[in-house]
């Protein structure tokens, strides 16, 4: 295994770092933490690395493994021969000035051991990946608490969707704001895993399903040991069948149980966890100061053009595509996302720090069957958060009602963030 491993070093030494198109997050390489990317598979997390490694003049200084090499078969007791193969391939090397990307770390049992020592004891710099929450929230939280620094890596955002389709940004221009407002189209119908960006239709729909069954067999049932998968697809596509509104287990387990599914609402509250952790898709709970009224949620899938693909009913349905590409916007800022829904409902609460910072409605089209109700919900929200101003998202509307501001969705999704995530 060690001469495996030092093949695989020297002809990524040799190979060089591959071309990437920069992402707009900004992370910092000398943390003196263990910088940890985390995310969905296929969202960029390895480009994320060799966006790091560009900045390390020295190519020999990198060591990069990629864990879900075929070639290797190690568990986490024996990673420590990735140090000894590297030394003794470079053994006048100074090992605390040497970098270690390792790649899709949750493929290794034990792996946290292994990294703590060699932060502890060899290296500072130190990078993972996981297409794992439970990466952070498990195995982060308690081995290597204190040790790191985490950044979420999501699919492209809309800049950066543009970015990859060469597209210029002119806000100014009527013709500049038309092609803003078509590319905001496709880019909530398609999604935005970076591969798929300029691939052609018939191969971004096998590419999606592709993504689909790696995320489902391997990062879901096999992570999981789930030994009858029938009822979790099922869970899955009902849920992203159901985008943007409210679900209940307890429906869910009835309507299998009618179909002749045999599995129990534990097992269902399970899976539902598994599709969290494995970034599939991911919840929002209703506001509420005490926990136990929270359990009330709405499900958004991790990328709308995935979600287009697996149910026809939310591919026609660009109402709710519309809000999830919002929703997934705001978890990509860093925010706490809640919605709320007393005598009227407003789709997104919005959290930082603990304090309620913004009220917002997403209506693809406001227009008079739908005006009162959207803006009287914002309007119960904004008073029960003490907010001087709400903002309605629409596709291309953009005027005023009082202290409400209806503005299109290319301009807020182009919105530069108050401050951009520097570790």
């Amino acid at each position: 295994m060690k001469e495996i491993i030092k093949t695989i070093i020297k002809d990524f030494h040799k190979s060089g770092i591959p071309k990437f198109i920069p992402r707009e997050q900004s992370i910092f390489l000398h943390t003196g933490k263990i910088v940890t990317l985390i995310g969905p598979r296929r969202a960029g997390k390895t480009y994320c690395m060799y966006q790091l490694m560009s900045r390390i003049q020295d190519i020999s200084n990198i060591v990069y493994i990629n864990f879900e090499d075929e070639r290797l078969h190690v568990e986490g007791k024996d990673l420590a021969i990735i140090l000894e193969a590297y030394t003794e391939m470079y053994p006048e090397k100074n090992k605390a000035n040497i970098f270690f990307f390792f790649d899709e770390m949750q493929e290794i049992i034990g792996w946290e051991k292994f990294v703590r020592r060699m932060y502890d004891t060899v290296t500072k710099n130190i990078c993972i990946t996981g297409s794992s929450s439970r990466l952070l929230h498990q195995e982060i939280a308690t081995s290597l608490r204190g040790r790191t620094i985490t950044y979420e890596i999501l699919p492209l955002s809309f800049r950066e969707y543009l970015t990859f389709r060469k597209q210029e940004i002119d806000v100014h221009s009527t013709t500049g704001k038309a092609v803003l407002l078509h590319m905001a189209e496709l880019y909530m119908r398609k999604g935005g895993f970076p591969e798929t960006i300029t691939m052609s239709k018939e191969v971004y729909e096998r590419s999606l399903r592709d993504y689909f069954e790696v995320m489902f067999y391997r990062d879901i049932v096999e992570r999981n040991t789930v030994t009858n998968p029938l009822p979790l697809k099922m869970l899955i596509k009902k849920l992203l069948s159901n985008i943007a509104k409210e679900f209940s287990i307890h429906k869910i387990f009835n309507s299998l149980k009618s179909e002749g599914m045999k599995i129990s609402k534990d097992s269902l509250y399970k899976y539902l966890g598994y599709c969290e952790d494995a970034y599939l898709l991911f919840t929002v709970s209703i506001f509420s100061e005490t926990l136990a009224k929270q359990t009330r949620k709405k499900c958004y899938s991790i990328d709308t053009g995935l979600s287009s693909l697996i149910s026809f009913s939310v591919s026609q349905d660009a109402g709710r595509l519309f809000e999830n590409m919002i929703a997934l916007e705001i978890k990509r800022r860093g925010n706490e996302l809640y919605f709320y829904k007393e005598n009227c409902e407003c789709d997104f609460i919005v959290k930082e720090k603990d304090v309620v910072v913004e009220a917002i409605q997403v209506c693809y089209v406001l227009d008079e069957t739908n005006k009162e109700r959207e803006i009287k919900g914002l309007q119960e929200a904004m008073k029960r958060f003490n907010l001087k101003e709400g903002i309605i998202i629409t596709k291309d509307q953009e005027e005023k009602y009082e202290n409400i501001k209806l503005i299109p969705a290319w301009k807020w999704l182009l919105k530069e963030e108050k401050e951009k995530i520097i570790a």
